[in-house]
């Protein structure tokens, strides 16, 4: 157990910034993967997975999907800890908080429930950085555009 995770009594208490470190933009959506949060929730992945698929009707899309070959190999590419899902026959499933919040209710551990609060409160956070910093992010995009197309342009005169 690393510094950000500690264990206190039988609850696990993690520091806030290890839970943001974990949230991923997919399809424009914050999310958590399976793997992520089953290590959160002191559960296996597995167990995890197997809970939702025994109450699929409370994990509509919007809560809850599994990625595709392309966002779990992007996934892999640019995250190491995932390194392990490289050679996985199946996908990972990515949940939104709303989906945090239902796991919490179909594995009803104490840990999941108090867990579960701190991931939300986490998503909450990220919400509100993305938009105090809306700004400057749609700044970066602008001049990420100009130097792409500056470029094109200079690769289009070399051939």
């Amino acid at each position: 157990m690393n510094n950000e995770k500690k264990k206190s009594g039988n609850i696990i208490i993690v520091d806030d910034s290890l839970i943001q470190k974990k949230i991923q933009l997919i399809r424009k959506t914050q999310v958590m993967i399976d793997n992520d949060i089953a290590d959160l929730f002191d559960v296996k992945t597995k167990r995890l997975n197997e809970q939702v698929k025994r109450n699929i009707n409370r994990f509509p899309q919007e809560f809850c999907f599994q990625l595709t070959d392309i966002e779990k190999n992007k996934l892999v590419a640019n995250c190491d800890r995932f390194k392990n899902l490289k050679h996985s026959s199946s996908n990972p499933y990515a949940f939104t908080e709303q989906g945090v919040a239902m796991l919490s209710a179909v594995l009803r551990s104490e840990t999941a429930v108090k867990m579960s609060i701190q991931i939300m409160k986490a998503f909450v956070n990220m919400r509100h950085l993305l938009i105090e910093n809306a700004q400057i992010f749609s700044r970066i995009e602008r001049v990420e555009q100009k130097q792409t197309l500056m470029l094109l342009h200079i690769m289009g005169k070399r051939l």
